[in-house]
């Protein structure tokens, strides 16, 4: 008889927690209708998402005590009911996203805030068709460039919340590191740079890692910006003199530009290194900068500009995009190049060229003036289509503040960038849809577990760079390359 009294009254209990649940002691709470859209961050509203991305996770900046989220698709739907911080259950997450791809998802957000439940405008996400490649590396750095002891390499898998550090410069003297590259999106075929004692370009290839100064004697510096070829064979490098300095106008913290940069080809298999034999009008000094090779590694796109007097004439320092062909086979260059992006007629200087994998759109970023406009607010990007010679200036994307450092996603669909539209300090990845037709769609900032993690991360992340899989590194055996390996010396081919 004691345990059948104990059950009626826990019968009886949880039914009355399913009744005031959105109730008050079985009477209906009247939620008040807002014709707005919940004050979620990060601001997920109305975006495109592959079908593989990590869940959604938001907070909402009104701190309600209670949230309900209904998140409704043809087949399948989710109800959560949390505090401020949704957090999605990742087997049910991805669950429905195998199950709505293609489709559209509705979200129903109701909170309760002071003591009073209000019903939101409800918002969609799109599921695209289209996966994006799953892996994801960065180099998280604080957003000045004075402080450099403490910089990791990180790769986070974008189909959950896994990361691990791929390089720590705890592990390696305190030295910088910057510039980790693939080549088409192949995990067994990438670079990144090692500064200071004991460093020097690190090369992934097939999972043996080797350490080569790509200084060879009278360039002006190392390998700083570049590609590797698909081949795999050559890497396409800028040698440039760095100089940042602070700036005078109240929207631009730091200008960085090169008093010298020059664009060379080295042979990984020989280690013989050559400048390209870009054309140029006679008696004119040019910087070039930013060099990248075609998917089929026959064009080498590149940033030039005409010297000018600096830092006095910085305002006019201004880069055209231009297109060089070369030969892998015989390591011969064309002795034309095409002008893609003009600066005389566009108005504007042109930096990180980069071609879609399918070989049909080269994304760049365009600045009022300079080399390196990470700290100019009217950094933008842009699309050309190489096929038909269009320019798209990506209205969907681009944010008043900072957008730039980008790469695609293998298929060509998907590509992230760079951005510090939340703050104007602290640059974030977001991803952004290009579906068949071309059109770009509403970016959306890179998942995490905890919403809040972009309120309390102060650190910028720094190149996103897209992967089919998982690097065959770690943070180990970079320490052990930087700490036990002698640079590999190139020389003059």
């Amino acid at each position: 008889m004691k345990h059948y009294i104990i059950n009626i009254v826990y019968i009886t209990l949880f039914v009355l927690s399913l009744c005031c649940g959105a109730t008050s002691c079985g009477h209906p709470e009247k939620a008040e209708v807002c014709e707005e859209y919940p004050p979620i961050y990060p601001n997920y509203t109305e975006v495109t998402i592959p079908y593989n991305i990590a869940p959604l996770n938001f907070l909402m900046r009104n701190e309600p005590s209670r949230v309900e989220v209904s998140v409704k698709g043809k087949d399948r739907s989710l109800l959560l009911r949390s505090n401020y911080k949704v957090q999605f259950s990742e087997k049910r997450w991805r669950q429905l996203l195998e199950a709505e791809k293609g489709g559209e998802l509705r979200v129903y957000v109701k909170a309760r805030v002071d003591g009073k439940w209000i019903q939101y405008a409800p918002f969609s996400w799109t599921v695209a068709e289209d996966s994006i490649d799953p892996y994801l590396s960065y180099r998280l750095i604080e957003p000045g460039y004075e402080v450099w002891n403490a910089i990791q390499l990180r790769e986070r898998n974008l189909e959950s919340f896994a990361e691990r550090v791929i390089a720590d410069n705890n592990l390696t003297g305190k030295s910088c590191m910057n510039c980790h590259t693939y080549s088409r999106n192949d995990p067994s075929l990438s670079f990144f740079h090692l500064r200071g004692e004991h460093g020097g370009t690190i090369l992934n290839r097939n999972g043996t890692l080797r350490k080569l100064n790509t200084q060879a004697i009278g360039m002006p510096s190392s390998a700083v910006y570049g590609e590797i070829h698909p081949s795999g064979r050559y890497g396409v490098f800028s040698a440039n003199v760095i100089v940042p300095e602070f700036h005078t106008l109240d929207n631009k913290r730091l200008e960085v530009y090169d008093s010298t940069s020059d664009v060379y080809l080295l042979d990984f298999d020989t280690n013989e290194i050559q400048p390209v034999p870009f054309p140029g009008k006679e008696g004119v000094e040019y910087l070039r900068s930013f060099p990248v090779f075609s998917p089929d590694g026959r064009t080498i796109y590149y940033c030039e500009a005409p010297k000018v007097a600096l830092p006095d004439s910085i305002i006019h320092l201004k880069y055209d995009l231009l297109g060089i062909s070369f030969d892998p086979a015989t390591q011969a260059f064309g002795t034309e190049a095409d002008t893609l992006y003009s600066s005389v007629t566009g108005g504007k200087s042109v930096c990180h060229p980069k071609v879609s994998p399918d070989g049909k759109y080269l994304l760049y970023t365009l600045a009022d003036y300079g080399t390196f406009p990470i700290w100019h607010r009217e950094t933008e990007l842009r699309m050309l289509n190489l096929r038909t010679g269009e320019t798209d200036s990506l209205e969907e994307v681009n944010a008043p503040c900072s957008d730039t450092y980008h790469s695609w996603s293998s298929d060509s669909r998907w590509f992230v960038f760079a951005s510090k539209r939340d703050d104007g300090i602290y640059g974030k990845p977001y991803f952004a849809y290009i579906d068949h037709d071309g059109k770009a769609h509403k970016p959306f900032v890179l998942p995490q577990r905890d919403p809040a993690h972009y309120d309390y991360t102060l650190k910028s992340y720094n190149i996103p760079e897209l992967s089919t899989g998982p690097l065959p590194f770690d943070a180990k055996d970079i320490e052990r390359i930087w700490r036990d390996s002698e640079a590999e010396e190139v020389n003059w081919k």
